[in-house]
């Protein structure tokens, strides 16, 4: 709910900014690593947009690659899980460098 209630802030935000009055999609942009359940960000964007610019707005959900340099052979890789061995070396010494990440790529507005 707390992730909600921020996006909901930052829509607003930028809907006062751009005088828009109405938002019908929103696409997030979420890491794998970003430890955040879709579904239960779904229904939380349901509720929280509630009576906002954003009521009623399709919640897309992007999912971003987890990303870790090998430090064995010094490539960067995607990975599906952060203990994930080296995809191209089997090393195992993977230091994380994206994944985590959760931002709004785009608003449809009208």
């Amino acid at each position: 709910m707390s992730i909600c209630e921020g996006l909901r802030e930052v829509i607003e935000d930028q809907a006062r900014a751009h005088n828009v009055e109405k938002v019908t999609r929103v696409r997030l942009e979420i890491g794998r690593f970003a430890a955040i359940e879709p579904e239960a960000l779904h229904f939380a964007f349901d509720v929280v947009m509630r009576n906002s610019v954003a009521e009623g707005a399709e919640l897309i959900v992007i999912d971003l690659p987890g990303r870790a340099l090998c430090y064995d052979c010094m490539e960067e890789k995607a990975i599906e899980h952060r203990l994930d061995p080296c995809p191209s070396c089997g090393g195992g010494k993977m230091m994380p460098q994206g994944g985590d990440e959760m931002r709004i790529k785009d608003l449809e507005v009208v």
